[in-house]
């Protein structure tokens, strides 16, 4: 028997969920993640190998499912096929998202950047001759900041908005364009 906060849905139930989410029922949605939050847990930590990325497509899916739930047609499929199709693309968005900005294993700082380090300390460890270092000083500090701790201290977007208490989508832009500037500086 499963227990009270995990329970198994029963065939049929996450398709009623499903509709009565479509009508607006949020209890409905609670319903449904009871039953298949952990599952989907763990698939979309299989698909990102991080969990953190992988509960942001969790969270995302469940969005996602709420707000379009009036697209499920029990006639097409089943709700479970519906629900992890949702998680699978919203995944794999974020694997795409996140093999964008992903950079060589050759480190660019001369010693290792802990966790600790802000991102000046960070710019202050890289070599004074480095072409990258010259480009990083050419970016505006606050997006210089971004940049390092997504690269050095391998922080995911989401980490970093909640640590500077920024909008996700204002670090996602402000990485992409400082990415776009150093690689053509770098040239």
């Amino acid at each position: 028997m499963a227990s009270e906060a995990t329970q198994e849905a029963q065939p049929g139930e996450i398709e009623t969920a499903l509709l009565a989410c479509a009508a607006g029922d949020k209890n409905a949605l609670r319903r449904i993640y009871e039953a298949e939050s952990p599952r989907m847990l763990g698939v979309a930590q299989r698909l990102l190998k991080r969990r953190a990325l992988a509960e942001e497509a969790v969270q995302d899916a469940f969005v996602l499912i709420f707000r379009h739930a009036g697209r499920f047609d029990p006639e097409r499929g089943a709700g479970l096929t519906w629900i992890y199709a949702i998680l699978r693309n919203r995944a794999l968005s974020i694997l795409r998202d996140e093999k964008r900005t992903e950079t060589s294993d050759t480190p660019i700082a001369e010693e290792t950047a802990s966790e600790e380090d802000d991102p000046e300390t960070v710019m202050a460890k890289l070599s004074d001759a480095s072409a990258l270092r010259a480009c990083l000083e050419m970016l505006p500090p606050q997006r210089r900041g971004l940049v390092l701790l997504a690269f050095v201290q391998g922080l995911t977007h989401g980490e970093i908005a909640g640590r500077l208490k920024l909008p996700l989508g204002t670090v996602k832009s402000w990485i992409r364009r400082s990415l776009l500037s150093l690689k053509e500086c770098l040239g």
